[in-house]
């Protein structure tokens, strides 16, 4: 069932009312009906179910914070109990350690792509390539990548420049020239901490993990939007992927940091580019296929975020949208659980966070508006947002002491709620109406300011 069918259901319901309100005016008698009574009775009918269903969004909230809280902690021990118990590489010696490939597209990343290369070559890993993918820059890119790989080295750095195709042909690109038997996909912005390879390698000892996901970090933590960002990535994204990690699903490897077996990319034909969210289509073609996929909480990858409003509702827009083209590719899932297994929850999961959960936000931010002006009872817009809040604070607290993250990041919390969610959930509830339009759009790249 598609977005346009679930229309034409909303649009027969409120046929079936009209029909209803017209035999009532028509039957029953202008004289015998009270309208005046009628449209108190429909108002109040009207937030009476409003009211019924931010309780059921509140309680289904809750519950998405807890579940996430406890499976990602209990992930959290089982990842510290198995480091204990094994050493610091699975392999019996650095000999035996499988070559891995870092691919880095790179599109007008000019500002960024000689520090991004020269902090590849840190890594703590003894038998890795760089390979760069430059995909059709019009700026200095190249001949950027170029130079840092023509000096010596003792990792071997190669750099091809292609025709703009996008970021999936130019993945997929180097998917195809890459050496190793694993591929690291990065974006050309990014910093991966020194031990990324060798931590996101033992996850592939499990012979079914077809990738690994990283754990990414905002760098640019300079003005409050990008502090807020901060709290965001490590909240939103680093709970969420460990607590699917515990059930080796993680719904999308992101793009700046994600390992995968060379063999399992190609089988599944790399990536796609009828999406703007190539990571997550691709990681649901895994796990349709079987795969599992594991979280990495201690390979970061530190990335420039906006540091402007526009720019931020920008990337965001493309997210939503790329997530909600991704989620219509498999839908089939949707509606066969028995088949689909956990891909099933997986998908659900991705429409509640990318659909639901935005436009109950704002459905109830405008309902206590309405009742507050409306009753006097502005005290219930009050209690909203605090109920919110109190769920990001103690999710935020818990993220920042397993993270080991900065404190200061807790006090974020309250302006996330206050006023950088409600903007990102407008964003996004535009972004969803649009995709079911199918309003044409553009990949809207971030442009880099070089702060790596």
């Amino acid at each position: 069932m598609g977005l346009r069918q679930i229309y034409r259901y909303l649009m027969a319901a409120a046929s079936i009312a009209g029909v209803v309100y017209l035999f009532v005016i028509s039957f029953g008698g202008i004289r015998q009906f009270d309208l005046g009574k009628f449209s108190i009775l429909f108002e109040n009918l009207f937030l009476s179910v409003v009211s019924a269903y931010l309780l059921f969004f509140l309680a289904l909230l809750v519950l998405r914070y807890a579940m996430l809280i406890l499976y990602s902690f209990m992930e959290h021990l089982e990842y510290m109990m198995k480091r204990r118990q094994e050493p610091e590489n699975n392999f019996h010696d650095e000999a035996s350690l499988p070559m891995i490939t870092l691919v880095v597209p790179a599109y007008n990343e000019g500002p960024v792509i000689q520090p991004a290369l020269r902090s590849l070559l840190l890594l703590d890993y003894p038998n890795y390539e760089i390979l760069v993918i430059d995909d059709g820059s019009s700026d200095d890119t190249y001949e950027k990548a170029l130079a840092v790989a023509r000096e010596d080295h003792q990792v071997t750095i190669r750099v091809i420049t292609k025709k703009n195709g996008g970021k999936a042909d130019a993945l997929n690109t180097g998917m195809s020239a890459a050496r190793g038997e694993f591929i690291l996909n990065m974006d050309g912005d990014t910093k991966l901490s020194r031990n990324t390879l060798r931590v996101c390698i033992r996850h592939f000892d499990d012979p079914r993990v077809g990738a690994v996901a990283g754990n990414v970090k905002v760098l640019n933590r300079e003005n409050l939007l990008t502090r807020v960002q901060a709290l965001e990535y490590v909240e939103g994204l680093a709970m969420a992927r460990k607590a699917q990690s515990f059930m080796r699903a993680v719904n999308i490897i992101p793009g700046p940091l994600g390992m995968f077996r060379k063999s399992v990319l190609q089988q599944a034909g790399g990536y796609d580019h009828d999406t703007f969210a190539e990571d997550c289509d691709l990681t649901l073609k895994l796990l349709m296929r079987g795969w599992h996929i594991a979280y990495e909480p201690t390979a970061v990858a530190w990335v420039e975020t906006p540091s402007r409003l526009l720019d931020l509702l920008k990337q965001r827009y493309r997210w939503t949208r790329g997530i909600l083209q991704a989620t219509r590719k498999h839908s089939s899932a949707l509606w066969n659980p028995r088949r689909a297994g956990i891909n099933f929850f997986i998908l659900w999961y991705m429409l509640f966070e990318g659909i639901m959960w935005p436009f109950s936000t704002v459905l109830g931010n405008l309902f206590f508006v309405y009742v507050g002006l409306q009753y006097g009872v502005v005290i219930f817009l009050f209690y909203w947002w605090l109920q919110l809040t109190i769920l990001d604070i103690v999710a935020a607290t818990y993220c920042v002491i397993v993270e080991e993250e900065d404190p200061s990041l807790i006090f974020y919390a309250v302006v996330f709620r206050l006023f950088y969610i409600t903007i990102i959930d407008i964003s996004k509830v535009f972004a969803t109406i649009e995709e079911w339009r199918g309003t044409a759009m553009t990949w809207g790249k971030l442009q880099r300011e070089g702060k790596l």
